[in-house]
């Protein structure tokens, strides 16, 4: 972990603002301000000079490399509505003998988003670095342009996209074949796809919710956020109590390479609408959200420089907060006299919706004091309900920067065969539990076929199915014989299983790091690299957050002697892990000496992947909620075993 190297105690520009604004608020009236949340006083929140408007999330992201040749469609999500004027606004170049190819820009002001999507019969060359600018964006609401222009960059692969997106997660979740029932009438409606997708292909007509006679089936704004790739559909108004919905995302909504939806109405490799029922019933009761707590904690004297600030945020209705709602214009960051700091994103995590991150444009100054704000109020942060929960007043919290000593960065993991694979069970094999299982990837195990029981692949395999225990595969099934498996399975399986023992060898040949939380990771914050505990980890005090530092390929590193432990019992014991600032999946790496037991109470989300001598298991037999982990769960020399688990490769 990162050790802070100085501190200061630099708070005199702090302590004035406060007084300030205490005698503003005992001298009678707001000025139509919002209200700081306090202690036994409101005061009033000091207004900064207007922000200039700000790129928060990008696509290809920055510094990314093995983007496909046929990725069509650059996009940028802004902070607010802006207009892009100018034949420079958003270009894409490349250095000689590259030719920079030829494309159009479009702008969706009510998605704050721009596309720059390459002409019809353009692609990206193999191998190449290529570099986006955005400049002349101005502010539709105060006019203000960006305060200089925003430059990232990304390297090409060698091969083309032909993988089919789908969806990995729904709101309300998807259950087959029954709806999922006891939903409350407010909910918002919405669909995690596993990877980036076209913004435009996802409007009113491929995302749609529907009801049969005598219900009307009702009307609603389709939003898409860039940063989470997630799709949401909010009803127009709370949806009848006790009636039965369909909410489907048509075959016509495709990734950045035109590739289109690989949904649940067909086996692949055909592309198919994704579709699921559920049944309302009362709303949840209205009730403002509100701060629960924040990282760096206020008044923290040790912030490093390059850190992100996050707020996560206390939803008493069991939604998310709303992402339209959570942007640079409702958390901010400010520094002595209220100088705006530039921010280059703000992001809520993809696993709870809960935790907004900010992410600053440039490293903070050592020695300074800074006041972050969260907007409550009319104009601030608010639930996905419908209506939607207000904060009901802005919250604000300071903190001290100082210089850090970085620790070490440890370099990715090769997979090799075993990259393919969502899962392997070992030499015991792999069981199902539930009909709500999806594993969007290959499995194996180099034990006979029979010792793989509640799944279905692609290929038409079915092992031991029953109509409670029938998981869906879309990938294939590799086993050794008998029939279905076979001589060709078993050497797949047999050079997957090999790949995988290497890979836990890099793993434990890593030079060890940090004894993160004393092993406890839970309400931890870390940076990238490598965290060892000689016995084991446990992950039950909260969630922890993983911050790539603007990184998007940051590796972090988990080497534990003995087991690793997800979540508590009881029905709020899920446990999650949140990417933030770039922080990916496929960058996680979990080495596990004995058995890993992820959520066993059912939900939560987990990332990375996790390579375990023994078992792995997900949640408990009986439970309905489910659990997901974006990774891979490999069993060295026993199984897995999963009760209504979704596992997206990453």
């Amino acid at each position: 972990m990162k050790q802070p190297t100085s501190q200061s105690s630099h708070r005199t520009w702090l302590t004035a603002l406060m007084l300030s604004a205490l005698a503003a608020g005992c001298g009678g009236g707001d000025s139509g301000r919002d209200p700081i949340l306090g202690s036994g006083a409101t005061v009033v929140t000091p207004v900064p000079a207007a922000v200039a408007p700000a790129v928060t999330a990008v696509v290809p992201v920055n510094d990314s490399t093995g983007v496909a040749l046929n990725h069509t469609l650059i996009t940028a999500a802004f902070s607010e509505p802006v207009s892009l004027s100018g034949a420079g606004a958003f270009t894409l170049s490349c250095a000689a003998p590259c030719v920079a190819p030829a494309g159009s820009v479009t702008f969706d002001a009510s998605q704050q988003l721009a596309t720059f999507e390459l002409a019809p019969t353009a692609t990206l060359a193999p191998a190449t670095n290529y570099t986006v600018t955005i400049s002349n964006a101005k502010s539709l609401a105060s006019g203000l342009a960006m305060a200089s222009p925003y430059v990232w960059r990304f390297t090409t692969g060698i091969t083309a996209d032909t993988t089919r997106p789908r969806v990995s997660l729904t709101v309300p979740a998807t259950t087959s074949p029954v709806p999922l029932t006891g939903v409350p009438a407010n909910t918002a409606i919405s669909a995690v796809f596993t990877e980036a997708m076209a913004p435009g292909s996802l409007n009113a007509a491929s995302f749609t919710l529907t009801c049969a006679s005598p219900c009307v089936s009702p009307p609603g704004a389709v939003s898409y956020s860039v940063a989470r790739k997630t799709a949401f559909f909010k009803p127009s108004a709370a949806l009848a109590v006790g009636t039965t919905y369909t909410a489907t995302v048509i075959r016509a909504a495709t990734d950045l390479a035109r590739n289109q939806l690989a949904g649940n109405q067909a086996a692949l490799p055909a592309a198919s609408n994704h579709v699921w029922t559920f049944t309302t019933a009362a709303p949840t009761a209205p009730a403002n959200v509100s701060v629960l707590s924040t990282r760096p904690a206020a008044n923290a004297a040790n912030v490093c420089t390059n850190a992100s600030i996050s707020a996560t945020f206390s939803v008493p209705s069991g939604f998310e907060m709303d992402p339209a709602t959570v942007s640079a214009a409702s958390f901010s960051l400010s520094g002595p006299a209220l100088t705006p700091v530039a921010v280059a994103s703000v992001v809520l995590d993809d696993a709870t919706g809960r935790t907004a991150t900010l992410k600053p444009l440039a490293p903070l100054t050592a020695g300074v004091t800074y006041a972050a704000v969260v907007k409550g109020g009319v104009n601030g942060v608010r639930d996905l309900a419908n209506p939607a929960n207000p904060m009901a007043a802005s919250y604000q919290w300071s903190f001290t920067a100082v210089n850090c000593t970085q620790p070490p960065v440890p370099s990715a993991i090769v997979l090799g065969a075993a990259s393919t694979f969502a899962s392997y069970g070992g030499t015991a094999g792999m069981t199902n539990q539930g009909i709500d299982t999806v594993i969007n990837g290959d499995i194996g195990t180099t034990a006979v076929s029979t010792g793989v029981t509640g799944l279905h692949d692609t290929d038409g395999n079915v092992y031991t199915v029953t109509p409670l225990n029938d998981g869906a595969v879309n990938g294939s099934i590799y086993t050794y014989p008998p029939a279905p498996g076979n001589a060709t399975t078993k050497a797949i399986a047999d050079a997957a299983l090999n790949a995988a023992q290497n890979a836990y060898n890099q793993l434990v040949a890593m030079p060890p790091g940090a004894y993160a939380g004393a092993g406890e990771l839970g309400l931890l914050t870390l940076a990238p690299g490598t965290y060892t505990s000689a016995t084991s980890y446990k992950l039950t005090q909260g969630d922890l957050t993983l911050d790539a530092q603007g990184d998007p390929n940051a590796v972090f590193i988990f080497q534990m002697g003995s087991s690793l432990t997800v979540g508590i019992a009881g029905p709020t014991g899920a446990r999650s892990i949140i990417l933030a600032n770039g922080a990916q999946a496929k960058n996680v790496f979990w080495q596990v000496g004995t058995s890993a037991t992820i959520n066993a109470a059912g939900g939560g989300f987990m990332k990375g992947t996790i390579i375990a001598q023994q078992a792995v298991t997900f949640s408990t037999a009986g439970n309905a909620k489910l659990t997901v982990l974006d990774g891979r769960a490999l069993s060295l020399i026993s199984g897995v075993t999963m009760v209504n688990t979704r596992i997206n490769l990453p």
